[in-house]
């Protein structure tokens, strides 16, 4: 099998990523139009890591959103369930292992996203990039990363989701239906796998939807920002500590 279905059984979707990890983020760069670099940077200045603090990056692939975190002396774990992504984001920086001592900056570690291997209370903030779509039970896995969020801390969550003008949508699904497969297979390692990317961005809920999956999960102060007319959008929250109160989910 070389890609995934949409029920999404965990061992596809690991083995689809091993097959995709050599050429990830040049395909990100290809598909995206460079836009890529666009949503990493937003998503670096939404998480806001400061000095000593310890971030979480969960479905983090090779580690190249991780890497943002660490640039203002935050500390990062990139964490993810395809050990080929982790291998490749290891061995590009010169290392050999996937966890201990860290790789410049950042430590690299193996984890199930609906069974986190790290303790409760743990992080300072918890950020997931185009990979929570592809999470067997997403409110699961944004009730683990409550629990190793600390009291007060930040969940980041950037993915693909609806243009917000129905004109641009049209454009977008053609786009995903025809030239995305048609470029995969040009410059991808592993092209099929391509075709489960358009159908689960088809399939994932739009933003307002969204933003109440991760209030049902325990997340409060609820926002959004769209990014790139909708192609992507920015959702923050937090957990909640004694002194804070709960508001609706409402665009930022």
């Amino acid at each position: 099998m070389t890609r995934a279905s949409l029920d999404k059984q965990p061992h596809e979707v690991a083995s689809m990523f091993d097959r995709t990890a050599r050429r990830y983020d040049l395909m990100n760069d290809v598909l995206s139009l460079g836009q890529d670099r666009l949503w990493r940077r937003a998503t670096a200045a939404a998480v806001d890591a400061g000095p000593g603090e310890l971030v979480l990056d969960l479905g983090a692939g090779t580690g190249t959103s991780t890497d943002a975190f660490t640039s203002l002396g935050a500390r990062a774990i990139a964490s993810d369930f395809s050990l080929g992504m982790l291998r490749t984001g290891v061995t590009r920086r010169g290392g050999s292992g996937l966890s201990g001592g860290g790789v410049r900056g950042v430590t690299f570690v193996a984890g199930d996203a609906l069974r986190l291997p790290f303790a409760d209370d743990s992080f300072d903030a918890v950020t997931i990039s185009f990979a929570i779509r592809n999470v067997a039970d997403t409110e699961q896995a944004l009730r683990e990363m409550l629990r190793v969020a600390r009291p007060g801390a930040r969940l980041v969550v950037c993915e693909f989701s609806r243009p917000t003008a129905r004109s641009f949508d049209l454009v977008y699904t053609q786009y995903l239906i025809r030239m995305l497969p048609i470029a995969a297979r040009a410059v991808s390692s592993n092209p099929d796998s391509y075709e489960y990317l358009a159908e689960s961005i088809r399939a994932w809920p739009d933003q307002a939807e969204f933003a109440r999956t991760i209030r049902r999960a325990g997340w409060e102060r609820v926002a959004w920002r769209n990014l790139s007319l909708g192609i992507v959008a920015l959702h923050r929250a937090y957990k909640p500590s004694p002194e804070n109160g709960e508001s609706p989910a409402v665009p930022a």
